[in-house]
């Protein structure tokens, strides 16, 4: 399985993807399998006004090989963006991909990192999918992080997903 911990699909890349549509069509027949997703806009807006300022202008690292191997892409971007249809500030950051916050000491990073990670997927921004046969999710990866919830073996759940090709890199 891939995708158990929450993401933002391909953050590692340049550009990540706009979004992501996710087609499953065979499901586990007694449930499971669902797939989490979490708000980064309430995760942002749920933090202090200090925490806010103090996260204004600071980039991460998102470094692909920590999931895919060596030739995946390694990437910086704003620890916060501002979403560009929206304009609301949302945290961009994940446990999969954010290897640390560039320019900051190793220890401070690292602390501010696992606090932005454990924050940003609390139950009260979070919302579970219950997949039914055929079903479709579509979700907008720059203010969304998701999971695949692991609790169907042996049963298989299995479809297809489309990547939509982002317009730009994401901007604080």
């Amino acid at each position: 399985i891939s995708g158990e911990n929450f993401h933002s699909d391909q953050s590692c890349a340049e550009i990540p993807p706009l979004g992501s549509i996710l087609y499953n069509q065979i499901v586990p027949p007694d449930g499971g399998g669902d797939t989490m997703f979490a708000s980064m806009y309430d995760a942002y807006d749920a933090l202090s006004d200090r925490m806010k300022a103090y996260l204004d202008g600071l980039t991460a690292t998102h470094d692909g090989t920590r999931v895919f191997g060596p030739g995946t892409p390694v990437s910086s971007h704003p620890v916060v963006i501002t979403h560009p249809e929206s304009g609301r500030k949302a945290l961009y950051v994940n446990v999969d991909f954010t290897s640390h916050i560039d320019d900051l000491p190793a220890e401070e990073g690292r602390r501010v990192l696992a606090f932005l990670i454990d924050h940003s997927v609390k139950p009260e921004w979070s919302f579970r999918f219950r997949w039914e046969p055929h079903s479709i999710a579509f979700w907008d990866n720059r203010c969304t992080q998701h999971k695949a919830v692991w609790d169907y073996w042996p049963a298989v759940r299995a479809g297809y997903r489309i990547q939509i090709e982002g317009i730009a890199a994401p901007v604080a």
